[in-house]
């Protein structure tokens, strides 16, 4: 049998039992392009011609089975009817597989998500390793679609309609043993027992898993309708229908479709046809390919660290130290008393029995985390993290105790917000080993991290930590050093113009909504009173020249009476257990025409004042951060994708206007001419 084939070996053994191994040439996972899907289908001709006893699909990459579909290829997709054929196309390849006369079987070990799921879903039986690398699961949600090469009409086939409409809805993935238990996979062994598995499903020795019996009874049609009315509850607490409209489709095709296999194969195309070349999806893909080019920062300059020292034991520095503990580093925290450590070793076992479950691992995390009031891990550090209070006088003096007892080769990095890092380098002996870590409240929760690169960081230095950055599974942003940096300097203008609203009198409910219709996770008064107004005040106060901000008024009552936000159980909302009550809105009120635009354009336009200024490389990446930084609205894009979609002039003209109603913190920055005539 030929086996000259670019991504494909296919081995024979005693047998006759055809070994078809995936190794994409090129890629360091396996991806289903279009190139490998054809070779594929040349694959599976040679091997009709001359039947074997079976037929077994494994990966000959180490890392996992397949990671999916080429996504860079969808964005390539110009029109609904060219998505249609593309999907058939896979289709009818996965339909054939699924027809072979002879028994086949999907090997599965590591990931297999997305299109490389349902290529095994395809085949007569799989098996799974019940190794803890091994996920398998739909993701294609998260990009603005759903399965589309048959996964939805299998899936549900073989788990039943709640379980597996449950999996593709969420997004999220499940491990051998869950998966072997809703009737995804038909066995579930050691890594050891593999191979040895596969071959007894080939021959028989072992039978099918079944779905559990309510999964299962959902799909007739009486319980289908109401499960689907279920999920669409479910859903609609997550996402909106006009925002994110794919779990919705999913949700009608199953509702509709089910029973009549060929007709649901159909609208099954039909459907992520529309979607992914609606815009929701293509920002979504755009959001994809822009996390991965977040992660290639600082390729090249490994740097993984053996211990790390944490000064500052506050909220920040203490969750940033927990946060590394449970990625597996070694790490000890300092602070001026044992008292203020203690609450961070408290916190951090909370976070680890979330996150780790297991009581060894858990015990693993704890012993990996120790207090150090004296300070004696600062020598023994690769790299020392400051995060004490943002004060200047106190980072300085801080430094200039630590840094002689700390290796030469070590970096020392800043977590400040808002100081740039010129001033605080100032009386280094190695400025060139000093970078800032910007870290995002609460650190278990968010991906990105700022590398903020100051006028004497060495380019070296910057690629470290962010090679560092990525190996704690976080997503690095490289900036350079400005006030506020790159997020905050965007956030700050939108967090100042809804209280400037609401100090007009704008119920800030309505503020909020405002920003929820538009896409944003929270309401900017929310997000303040989660983040605490003595911080929002602070930040204010430091960046309030740079940004020609007045001190709010109202902001600085409430901090001086105590009214901290969440934290304090008031703020500009009051709380009851934690919960925000929110203010009764009088029925005949109308917010003004402009809300919407006074937020989010204050947004877009500072955005363009840091490209402008290069703190950051260019467009893609600023978008990236504010989406991973602020949570802005993902199916938007970003801010300057945004301004791209609603047409660069006319955001300009609507900011002229705004300006002229409301003064010069909305005049255009100058850096919109080259965007617009670009």
């Amino acid at each position: 049998m030929n086996s000259e084939y670019k991504n494909w070996k296919i081995k024979t053994d005693a047998d006759r039992i055809v070994w078809l191994g995936l190794d994409v040439e090129g890629s360091s996972v396996n991806i289903l392009s279009s190139a490998v899907l054809e070779e594929l289908k040349a694959v599976i001709g040679e091997i009709e011609k001359s039947p074997p006893a079976g037929l077994i699909l494994h990966s000959q990459k180490e890392n996992g089975f397949i990671a999916g579909a080429d996504v860079r290829e969808f964005t390539k997709i110009t029109s609904e009817a060219e998505a249609f054929e593309v999907i058939r196309k896979v289709q009818s390849l996965f339909d054939h597989i699924e027809a072979l006369p002879f028994p086949s079987v999907a090997m599965i070990h590591g990931f297999c998500l997305g299109g490389g799921l349902e290529l095994a879903l395809s085949f007569r039986h799989r098996v799974a390793s019940s190794d803890k690398s091994t996920r398998l699961g739909f993701p294609e949600v998260l990009l603005g679609i759903h399965p589309g090469f048959g996964g939805s009409v299998r899936s549900t086939r073989l788990m039943g309609g709640l379980e597996a409409m449950t999996m593709m809805l969420t997004g999220r993935t499940m491990d051998g043993h869950r998966a072997r238990k809703l009737g995804l996979v038909d066995h579930c062994v050691p890594f050891r027992n593999l191979r040895t598995a596969a071959v007894a499903t080939v021959k028989g020795a072992n039978g099918r898993t079944k779905a559990p019996l309510l999964s299962r009874l959902s799909n007739l049609p009486g319980l289908r309708a109401l499960v689907a009315v279920k999920l669409e509850k479910e859903t609609a607490k997550k996402v909106r229908k006009d925002h994110y409209p794919s779990p919705y489709a999913l949700i009608d095709l199953w509702r509709e479709q089910y029973g009549n296999k060929n007709r649901m194969m159909v609208e099954e195309a039909r459907s992520v046809a529309r979607l992914i070349a609606g815009p929701t999806a293509q920002n979504l893909i755009r959001v994809f390919m822009l996390q991965e080019r977040l992660k290639s920062s600082g390729d090249g300059a490994r740097f993984n660290p053996a211990r790390v020292h944490v000064v500052g034991a506050g909220a920040m520095g203490g969750d940033i130290a927990a946060w590394l503990a449970l990625r597996g580093y070694k790490v000890t925290i300092q602070d001026t008393e044992i008292g203020r450590v203690a609450p961070v070793i408290k916190r951090a076992h909370g976070l680890f029995k979330k996150k780790l479950r297991d009581p060894r691992l858990i015990s693993a995390a704890m012993d990996r985390l120790a207090p150090d009031v004296a300070g004696m891990g600062v020598g023994a550090a690769d790299i020392v993290i400051e995060a004490i209070f943002e004060n200047l006088e106190a980072k300085r003096e801080l430094y200039s105790r630590i840094e002689p007892m700390m290796k030469p080769e070590a970096i020392l990095a800043t977590n400040t917000s808002s100081i740039v890092l010129d001033k605080l380098a100032k009386g280094l002996a190695r400025p060139e080993r000093f970078v800032g870590l910007h870290f995002f409240n609460p650190v278990a929760m968010m991906k990105l991290v700022e590398v903020v690169k100051g006028p004497a960081t060495s380019p070296q230095t910057a690629a470290m930590a962010a090679s560092f950055v990525k190996a704690m599974d976080k997503l690095p942003l490289i900036v350079n050093s400005a006030p506020g940096f790159l997020i905050n300097r965007i956030l700050t203008p939108y967090l100042y113009e809804a209280m400037k609203l609401a100090s007009e009198g704008v119920p800030i409910s309505v503020i909020d909504n405002a920003a929820v219709d538009f896409g944003m996770p929270m309401g900017p008064v929310t997000l303040a009173d989660a983040v605490g107004l003595d911080i929002c005040l602070s930040v204010i106060r430091i960046l309030g020249a740079d940004f020609g901000m007045e001190e709010p008024e109202d902001l600085a009552r409430m901090v001086q009476a105590g009214k901290l936000g969440k934290k304090s159980g008031s703020g500009f909302y009051q709380y009851n257990e934690g919960k925000q009550v929110p203010p009764i809105i009088p029925a005949d009120y109308s917010p003004p025409p402009d809300l919407k635009d006074r937020l989010i354009l204050r947004m877009v336009n500072q955005s363009v004042e840091c490209l402008r200024q290069g703190i950051v490389e260019d467009a893609d990446l600023l978008d990236g951060g504010v989406i991973f930084g602020t949570g802005f609205a993902p199916f938007r894009g970003g801010p300057m994708n945004y301004s791209a979609s609603r047409g660069h002039a006319e955001v300009v003209e609507t900011l002229r206007q705004l300006a002229g109603k409301h003064g010069p913190r909305f005049d255009p920055d100058s850096g919109w001419d080259a965007i617009v005539s670009g």
